[in-house]
């Protein structure tokens, strides 16, 4: 298996348990009554199913994306763009041109 598909499904496990221990807390601590909807619902196991992946999903997300940018490329050490030397510009060359601009609203005339 490539290692970015390890990466990402490691990444996409840990986000699901982080979202399990969430959705449990919000069940203990009865965030807005939520303990006593689900369990007073006919439909509150699908409601917590729900809660679980979509937050999983957002909870993997943001872990597969921490993990990625937490890479590090040992080839952006060294400078790039080329020598710093200053540009030097012919200015006998260089015509000036007028613009008639009209005046817009909340500008003077």
């Amino acid at each position: 298996m490539p290692k970015l598909i390890r990466l990402y499904i490691t990444q996409a496990a840990i986000g699901f348990a982080l979202a399990g221990v969430f959705v449990a807390m919000l069940l203990w601590f009865n965030i807005a009554n939520l303990w006593h909807l689900v369990t007073h619902s006919d439909m509150g196991f699908l409601a917590v199913l729900v809660l679980w992946v979509s937050n999983g999903v957002v909870f993997g997300g943001v872990q597969f994306a921490i993990s990625v940018m937490r890479m590090k490329d040992d080839d952006d050490d060294e400078p790039r763009g080329g020598p710093r030397r200053p540009v030097h510009v012919d200015t006998s060359q260089m015509i000036p041109v007028r613009i008639a601009a009209k005046a817009g609203r909340g500008q003077r005339r």
